[in-house]
């Protein structure tokens, strides 16, 4: 067959050559080594934990190398589009930090390399589908859904391996006169690859997270245009990362058993293939067994989750590194001042099988990354969430921000700082009850009556002085203890507990209730001292109601 005829035929628009293409997207003058990474998500509207895993190895890996990061929309798939997922998709990742040097961006492209959504790209893949064609490398095929359908039962009937291939690939090599009746009768076609592969062959392939893989060559003709002229995804990231100069694609392992139409086609194309990165599945403990995160199961798959949750961004980033490069928690602790992205990240020490999502380990990180936090940065972070989450909260705590601040600076700082902040979540329960309109008391131990906690709330009130320093105070609150029978020494209560009524944590508790309404809180000085005249009104108000 005259293939070059064959693509005059197909393509009679398509006057720009490959070599021209190429002219506009030069090579990056980066520094030797630089890695040239991107994520190239498609527009679902659902964004997930994967995402943020696939972007933060991406992002890592560039520009720890002095390379460049970009952010390119595989909308190819028209059906499964889901109209705005664009820019939520784009607003997430930007919200969880990872920064792009260049790409897609909610006013349009931003970079030389565009565009950056493939949809606008398709005059592209038409040189290089021409160039398929000319070269005996792509062929039309005019098979109807009902004809492929009748293929593949024929195939599982048979126990053949599915696919369009063989004998089964009916159009690999009709007639050019076949193809001019079709294109006449105006029947749909796409385009497929021909594969020169046979299943029977095969080579290793040295990946950088699953290492040297066997691998067995293709034979299937896959489709590399749609019939609506649009690209499948295997050709449409092989162009694309040629243009773009991409040196590393981190992706999925899902994406393994295409690898080797992949490797192939970049071989037929004359293109240099990237280094790939395949990363396992996100997993969790079900039982005693692991099972991979699902969206049907798992809220926590969501990104959506953890903002509405209240986990800062640097908790789900510090947690991410430490489930990513098991290095990462040796390195915090002898680093616990430096910003997390000052670790040097290695994608060798990326877990092949996948990585286990642990929730309690989130919540734990989270809270060790809040408690190294400043009142300030902790007011502005948590004031930023309840403007979304809390409003009624977010009024409190902006009505008097120093307040709040002084509130969040108990126990701050330290080598022991205090983790009662978790998740944002957290913060109202901790902490609601410097404002009226969220105090309530979980009442006092029923073990006492009320005239023994009356009467001590009465002699400390008597004694009180908002003046006294922390040791003062105490020393009134134990002398309260001696006067009503209580032990004082906490020692001499634990050898003789029938000795007395109670203890001095149980008169503090009388107190903490009457004043916090909680059992727990933070120091109870410090809290009286940040209420000032109220603390005396609420242990009033507590004496009157017993």
């Amino acid at each position: 067959m005259d293939t070059i005829k064959l693509a005059e035929l197909l393509f009679p628009n398509v006057t720009e050559t490959a070599e021209q293409v190429e002219a506009r997207y030069p090579s990056r003058e980066l520094p030797e080594g630089a890695v040239v990474s991107r994520m190239a998500p498609s527009p679902t509207g659902f964004i997930h934990l994967g995402h943020l895993v696939q972007g933060l190895i991406s992002e890592r890996m560039s520009h720890q190398s002095g390379g460049v990061l970009f952010l390119r929309i595989e909308d190819t798939d028209a059906k499964r589009e889901v109209v705005g997922a664009v820019e939520i998709l784009i607003d997430a990742l930007k919200y969880y930090g990872i920064h792009f040097d260049e790409g897609a961006t909610k006013d349009g492209d931003s970079g030389l390399y565009g565009p950056y959504r493939q949809r606008q790209r398709a005059d592209i893949y038409h040189v290089y589908a021409k160039k398929l064609v000319a070269e005996g490398h792509a062929y039309p095929c005019f098979c109807t859904e009902q004809e492929l359908s009748s293929m593949r039962e024929t195939q599982e009937a048979n126990k053949e391996t599915t696919g369009y291939y063989g004998k089964y690939a009916i159009w690999r090599d009709r007639s050019i006169e076949d193809i001019q009746a079709q294109l006449d009768a105006g029947n749909p076609w796409v385009l497929r690859f021909r594969s020169e592969g046979n299943i029977e062959n095969q080579f290793k392939f040295d990946d950088l997270v699953k290492g040297k893989l066997t691998v067995t060559e293709n034979n299937i003709d896959h489709v590399l245009l749609k019939s609506d002229g649009i690209p499948t995804y295997h050709f449409a990231h092989a162009v694309d990362d040629r243009l773009m100069h991409t040196t590393h694609v981190v992706r999925g392992d899902e994406w393994l058993p295409s690898l080797p139409f992949h490797i192939q086609l970049f071989k037929t194309l004359g293109f240099k293939l990237p280094k790939y990165v395949h990363i396992g599945p996100l997993m969790k403990m079900e039982g005693t067994s692991k099972r991979k995160l699902s969206k049907r199961k798992d809220p926590e798959l969501a990104m959506t989750y953890y903002k509405a949750e209240g986990f800062p961004v640097k908790a789900v980033y510090e947690y991410l590194m430490t489930v990513l490069n098991s290095n990462f928690e040796d390195w915090r602790r002898a680093n616990p001042d430096i910003p997390a992205e000052d670790f040097k990240f290695s994608p060798k020490k990326l877990n092949p099988a996948g990585a286990l999502f642990d929730y309690a380990k989130l919540t734990d990180v989270s809270k060790n990354v809040i408690s190294r936090m400043g009142a300030e940065e902790v007011y502005k972070l948590l004031t930023e969430w309840a403007e979304e989450f809390d409003a009624e909260f977010a009024e409190a705590l902006k009505e008097d921000a120093d307040y709040a601040k002084t509130i969040l600076a108990i126990g701050r700082g330290g080598k022991k700082p205090r983790k009662d902040i978790a998740v944002w979540t957290d913060a109202k329960p901790y902490m609601g009850f410097f404002y009226d309109k969220f105090f309530a008391s979980e009442g006092f131990d029923e073990k006492f009556d009320a005239e023994t906690i009356r009467t001590a709330l009465e002699k400390f009130l008597a004694a009180y002085d908002k003046n006294d320093d922390a040791t003062e105070w105490f020393n009134k609150v134990k002398a309260v203890t001696s006067e009503i029978g209580f032990a004082a020494d906490m020692k001499e209560y634990k050898a003789n507990p029938e000795a007395f009524k109670g203890s001095v944590a149980d008169v503090s508790n009388f107190l903490r209730v009457a004043v916090t309404g909680k059992t727990n809180s933070p120091d109870l000085y410090t809290v009286m001292q940040i209420l000032g005249e109220k603390a005396i009104e609420r242990i009033k108000n507590a004496m009157e109601k017993l």
